[in-house]
């Protein structure tokens, strides 16, 4: 399987463009969107589970196209959507049936078969009698994969899976998506927590309003911060005037005060040293310097042209 998103744009009423020009190639295997609340992840994702239409470019699935091949298409999605939903009615077990149903699994044994193979593969066979609104928070995201892996799709896409849970069911969580992740099998995974990248995702993107602002390799990424990432001891007193000048990662209290790690082209004035970098680090450097620079620098453009206009 392979995904290439082509020219693609939605402008909502009113004009607010949510995506501008969007062009991707997606390889089978993990794959993360990743970038802040409200740049585009979530529409993007919804246009190529077909819940909605793009106003220009195209979506295509090894040659078949949103706008042509819809029937094709669905047969080929699985998806886990941020605002995932149950028939609080229906027990874990019935609800994962009534999802095999729609995924195309005829026959009750066949299909009871494969609901408790997956419900085995997630964690929640010892549940499967209890009401699914009865599930704990990561049970339910839990729940929410199996639906999406229901019929071996080979496009599976998760919207912001994590958010919410706490560490231990994170871990569980991308483990499971690991463990279905092959050859053949795309999985996209968009997300704004850059650890559900970090640990398994091969490629990456990053959108942020609505445009496409890298593509590569979470190492090529990781790259661009080298030698940008510091770790700082300051006073408590001090700490304020950190904050002000430069992005804090992190803040651990010590003896005598704070260890901090910040993101900074230099940092000057307090004793400080250099630190290797990791995605999170990455990230934080790409979106509050490089891209920062890139605006002011079309802002600073835009003022020029008009002084002489």
């Amino acid at each position: 399987m392979h995904i290439t998103i082509k020219n693609l744009d939605k402008v909502y009423a009113g004009g607010k463009k949510a995506l501008d020009n969007i062009n991707l190639e997606i390889d089978p295997g993990m794959f993360g969107l990743l970038g802040p609340n409200g740049a585009g992840k979530t529409t993007l994702m919804r246009i190529m589970t077909l819940l909605q239409g793009c106003t220009a470019g195209t979506v295509m699935y090894d040659g078949y196209d949103i706008g042509r091949d819809r029937r094709e298409i669905r047969s080929l999605l699985g998806y886990l959507p941020q605002d995932f939903r149950f028939f609080e009615k229906l027990k874990t077990w019935e609800f994962l049936d009534y999802g095999a149903a729609l995924a195309g699994i005829r026959g009750k044994r066949v299909r009871g078969e494969a609901v408790d193979d997956m419900l085995r593969r997630v964690g929640l066979f010892e549940v499967r009698d209890r009401w699914a609104s009865r599930l704990s928070g990561g049970m339910k995201r839990r729940l929410g994969i199996a639906q999406a892996l229901l019929g071996s799709p080979k496009v599976i896409i998760v919207d912001e899976p994590t958010t919410g849970l706490d560490p231990e069911e994170r871990i569980r969580f991308r483990n499971i998506l690991a463990d279905v992740s092959d050859r053949e099998t795309v999985i996209i995974l968009s997300t704004h927590i850059v650890g559900d990248i970090s640990s398994t995702c091969k490629k990456l993107a990053l959108l942020n309003r609505g445009q496409l602002k890298f593509e590569g390799s979470p190492d090529r990424m990781i790259e661009l911060a080298r030698g940008k990432v510091w770790e700082i001891f300051v006073t408590d007193f001090e700490y304020e005037g950190v904050k002000e000048r430069y992005p804090v990662i992190s803040t651990i209290p010590v003896e005598g005060g704070l260890e901090i790690q910040v993101v900074a082209e230099e940092v000057t004035g307090y004793a400080c040293k250099a630190i290797e970098p990791n995605l999170e680090h990455a990230y934080v450097y790409y979106m509050d310097y490089l891209l920062k620079d890139k605006l002011n620098m079309q802002a600073d453009a835009i003022r020029e042209t008009a002084l002489y206009q």
